[in-house]
């Protein structure tokens, strides 16, 4: 069983109801998957809510961490020709960033340039 929301391999049961520990995500197994629901999780949007497409040029709106570097994506950072991609944990935005090599990013966190 995988999560519909997030592909997670993880989901468990409780209940009459699964819930995926990684997104939180609740549905019961006997529902039927909407096909329209999945194709409208599809868009990818930005932190404006402006519809991103690949290739577009997008700028990071806050210092960003960089998971098990001591480096941080600045504020202002314009990064071209992103790519948008099914990642986990939310990472829906494949990129190389100058200087910081590829990597993935949350379109929560950028605005279309």
């Amino acid at each position: 069983m995988h999560c519909p929301h997030c592909s997670s391999e993880h989901p468990y049961e409780d209940g009459g109801l699964w819930v995926c520990p990684e997104c939180g995500h609740e549905w019961s197994a006997n529902a039927p998957v909407d096909q329209a629901e999945d194709e409208a999780e599809a868009v990818v949007k930005d932190a404006n809510g402006t519809v991103l497409a690949d290739g577009d040029s997008v700028t990071v709106i806050k210092d960003l961490k960089i998971k098990g570097a001591s480096q941080v994506i600045k504020g202002g950072t314009k990064v071209r020709g992103i790519r948008l991609v099914d990642g986990g944990g939310g990472h829906n935005i494949a990129c190389r960033i100058t200087g910081l090599g590829e990597m993935n990013l949350k379109s929560e966190f950028v605005k279309k340039a």
